[in-house]
């Protein structure tokens, strides 16, 4: 059942997403060459404790950091491990979730570790940029099947491929919430958008393949064929106007 949030949830919920919006800028400003990404989920995870709030993904399902970091083929649910290092080249995405006053916010951000190939770099850009494409049509009136077409489109018509085995998501009091927000569908079908809905729009976008492989860990996806995977997330309130990015900060620049 999809949860309709009120105009004073929805004022709750700006703290957790500011937080976990903080939370991937602190990420971007910490990581480096060298450092472990146990040591950036680490760094992440002290910083949402400072805030009093709590690492959603923390103990989620057996889940044993408190953020996903995924590195190059990677796209999502990668586990922090001292064994793990980032090297200068990679493009890192971290997934965000922190709770506080019993709501959720929920972001991802892919990171470029200096420079990066003119593959990955150009994956990076088109991902991000789909995000706000799905944002736009985020509208009153509108139903779910215009946001997934609109990220589908914009990908697919760049030579990109939308994983379809995991998708976007309402969210509140709980981290994964109804309705499901898949990157891919037609326009005008799936639930209709109403004020007060909250959901998470985040392209999880390969360069070669849709298809996906989970490792032996049960938790890390990646690219089919080893190649690069991308992942953005913005949680959205559904207004009576323009959509609200209840996760906006300083990192996304979207190109239009």
């Amino acid at each position: 059942m999809i949860q309709v949030k009120s105009a004073k949830e929805i004022e709750i919920m700006k703290k957790a997403n500011q937080i976990a919006a903080e939370a991937l800028i602190v990420a971007g400003n910490a990581i480096k060459p060298g450092m472990s990404t146990w040591e950036l989920d680490k760094i992440i995870h002290d910083f949402i404790v400072s805030k009093g709030a709590v690492p959603s993904s923390l103990g989620y399902g057996g889940f044993t950091g408190s953020a996903c970091i995924s590195v190059n083929a990677e796209l999502i649910h990668g586990i922090p491990s001292k064994k793990k290092i980032i090297r200068e080249g990679d493009i890192v995405s971290v997934d965000v979730t922190a709770e506080i006053d019993g709501y959720n916010g929920d972001n991802a951000y892919t990171f470029k570790v200096g420079k990066v190939p003119e593959n990955a770099e150009k994956l990076l850009e088109v991902t991000e940029a789909a995000l706000y494409e799905g944002i736009k049509m985020a509208l009153p009136g509108n139903r779910i099947g215009d946001i997934s077409n609109a990220v589908q489109t914009y990908c697919e018509s760049r030579g990109y491929y939308v994983v379809r085995k995991f998708i976007g998501h309402g969210i509140g009091h709980e981290m994964h919430e109804d309705p499901e927000v898949p990157n891919f569908g037609k326009p005008g079908r799936g639930p209709r958008l109403v004020p007060g809905m909250t959901i998470c729009i985040e392209p999880m976008i390969n360069e070669t393949t849709a298809e996906i492989r989970i490792l032996p860990d049960k938790w890390t996806v990646v690219e089919a064929n080893g190649n690069y995977s991308a992942h953005f997330e913005h949680t959205i309130a559904i207004t009576n106007g323009e959509p609200l990015i209840l996760t906006e900060s300083s990192l996304h620049h979207p190109k239009n």
